[in-house]
């Protein structure tokens, strides 16, 4: 299986790199949308304040991961998913697509909270807690958007279906990695933000694994 995984790794970079357009529209809808924030929500004026620059972080953020991962299968047409189907097992498929969405995902938040920094300022206090927790939400957001990618695959790729099923799982990981963050930005020691961090590991566990288990059904179809 990790044989597997690694050259199904190799092959979403390769893709990745020969398809720039794809990555570099992603990049200008960060770009572009930290920067309507600053002319917007007043920012520009200094009048931000610190909850509504976390909500807003994750806001787009989550939006990025939306568009980042819906591609994973919609660019898998019948013909290489039959390929795929003789020569890897479900499980690696899986299982390279989140690896893969959760480097692209980390890639994403990084570049983000850069850009968020150098337009509309750096309040966090606790800047370790705010990175595991950004690394901790895009594991999340990866997971789950990618397990909801292959089911919309097979219902057409309907773009509406994935928001309507990833709805339920996107939420209580976006909430908890906002209250995590929150507290980061206030510089509150990490044993007020432990059991929210568990949580998060929690739910990226059960959501990692229940696609492990059940994408094999999905496949098959």
């Amino acid at each position: 299986m990790r044989k597997e995984i690694a050259a199904l790794l190799k092959k979403e970079f390769t893709l990745e790199w020969r398809q720039k357009f794809a990555l570099n529209g992603i990049l200008l809808y960060v770009i572009s949308a930290v920067f309507i924030v600053y002319l917007s929500v007043g920012a520009k004026t200094g009048s931000l304040s610190i909850p509504t620059w976390n909500a807003l972080f994750w806001i787009i953020l989550l939006f990025s991961s939306v568009n980042a991962v819906a591609k994973s299968f919609v660019q898998e047409h019948a013909g290489r998913q039959l390929y795929y189907y003789t020569i890897a097992s479900p499980e690696s498929i899986i299982l390279s697509k989140i690896i893969y969405n959760s480097f692209l995902n980390l890639f994403l938040g990084l570049l983000g909270y850069g850009v968020f920094s150098v337009i509309l300022g750096n309040p966090v206090q606790d800047q370790g807690l705010f990175l595991l927790n950004l690394i901790l939400g895009t594991i999340g957001f990866a997971s789950s958007l990618t397990m909801v990618s292959g089911i919309a695959s097979k219902a057409g790729n309907n773009a509406t279906l994935m928001a309507i099923l990833s709805f339920p799982v996107i939420i209580p990981i976006l909430l908890m990695a906002i209250r995590i963050s929150k507290n980061a930005l206030d510089g509150l020691a990490w044993s007020v933000s432990g059991d929210k961090i568990l949580s998060l590991v929690a739910i990226n566990f059960l959501v990692a694994a229940t696609s492990y288990l059940l994408f094999p059904y999905l496949w098959r179809s």
